[in-house]
């Protein structure tokens, strides 16, 4: 089947990452896949880090998305597991700029605003919203909600497609260096 877009959602993690795909049909969604990586049986860090942007790149290749939108870090009281964190989302975000995919990025709330209406909803209640709307069945869900959290981030890009206000994006390294120039420094 054809679709006029796919949308590739990640949940970050360098314990396991969420990932879920949407093809958009006309201006339906259907659920193409959804599924997590596993990281904890690698002990070192980097080797994770390494692997997420395996993986992410591998689902680029596979099902062609013309965006990924990806959940922001929150502010947590532990300094390095945020710090891991982002450097997990990093990881993700570089498989996809280094294939000239644009970046939306979403706030937890905002996901779980977009997909039951309630900010403070739990990750149940999300993936309760995303079996109904998609028709899962039971034996196809997942036990790690990382994979239903990683599909929420894809729905909620689709769901703010049209909306006037949209979130960072990037279509590139030089886009992402032209909108951040204090990030970035020039060593031509």
């Amino acid at each position: 089947m054809t679709h006029d877009r796919v949308i590739l959602g990640i949940d970050p993690g360098t314990i396991v990452m969420g990932y879920g795909i949407i093809g958009i049909v006309g201006n339906k969604p259907k659920l193409e896949a959804m599924g997590v990586l596993q990281l904890n049986k690698l002990e070192d860090h980097y080797l994770r880090l390494g692997k997420i942007f395996e993986r992410v790149t591998g689902l680029i290749d596979q099902y062609h998305p013309g965006e990924l939108a990806i959940e922001a870090p929150f502010f947590g009281k532990n300094v390095q597991s945020m710090l891991k964190l982002g450097r997990a989302q990093g990881a993700a975000i570089s498989a996809a700029l280094n294939r000239n995919i644009p970046i939306f990025e979403y706030a937890p709330l905002k996901i779980k605003m977009s997909i039951t209406g309630n900010g403070s909803a739990s990750k149940e209640q999300v993936a309760g919203m995303l079996q109904r709307l998609f028709h899962i069945p039971d034996e196809n869900m997942l036990p790690q909600m990382d994979a239903t959290d990683g599909l929420a981030v894809a729905v909620c890009h689709y769901f703010q497609m049209n909306s006037p206000v949209t979130e960072k994006k990037y279509s590139g390294w030089k886009d992402y260096i032209n909108k951040n120039p204090g990030r970035a420094k020039n060593n031509d």
